[in-house]
């Protein structure tokens, strides 16, 4: 129970620290749950990110539920999540309760404007590092490229570009091992 209560804290603390919402925690969950805690490699980081990002839902509150899964199984994800999810909870009650006395307010507006530049620092740091680990060698360059160049060009569902993208992935790194062992 006491490694339950650890995970409900570790990412209690995750959600109560970051801004911004799941983007703006990638970084942090990135620095807790790699670095700090050694609960996972970066390549499989990413690749929950990636994950969480494919299926329904905040992608830090994914992720979360992934780790807590494979640290306890069914309630240590159950943990995680509730964990993550808590402080936003708490807080934006309180928020909801008391914003519409003070939204008009100047001071309240200059800083949500300050809070906005702060989020969008945030999401970029959490963009450049899963590039670094995701963006490694010719073909994903290739992929990240037209996706990029498409989504930027075109209104097609991001789902399209994840579900192409997968496909790629499994036919480019399937031909590249098939020419290796052909070259024994």
């Amino acid at each position: 129970m006491s490694e339950l209560l650890n995970l409900f804290l570790i990412f209690a603390k995750v959600g109560v620290t970051t801004f911004g919402g799941g983007y703006a925690m990638l970084p942090i969950l990135q620095r807790e749950i790699v670095e700090a805690r050694g609960w996972a490699t970066e390549e499989e980081i990413t690749d929950y990110f990636a994950i969480g990002q494919c299926t329904p839902g905040i992608i830090a509150v994914n992720t979360a539920t992934f780790i807590g899964y494979k640290k306890r199984g069914i309630p240590g994800g159950i943990f995680a999540t509730l964990g993550v999810i808590f402080p936003s909870l708490v807080i934006i009650t309180l928020i909801a309760a008391f914003l519409q006395n003070f939204a008009d307010f100047q001071v309240v507006k200059n800083a949500f404007a300050g809070i906005r530049v702060a989020v969008c620092v945030l999401i970029l740091n959490a963009v450049v590092k899963l590039f670094k680990k995701a963006v490694t060698d010719v073909p994903t360059t290739v992929i990240f490229c037209l996706v990029l160049a498409i989504s930027v060009l075109t209104n097609i569902s991001p789902v399209f570009f994840v579900i192409i993208a997968g496909f790629a992935g499994v036919i480019i790194k399937s031909l590249e091992a098939k020419g290796k062992e052909e070259q024994k």
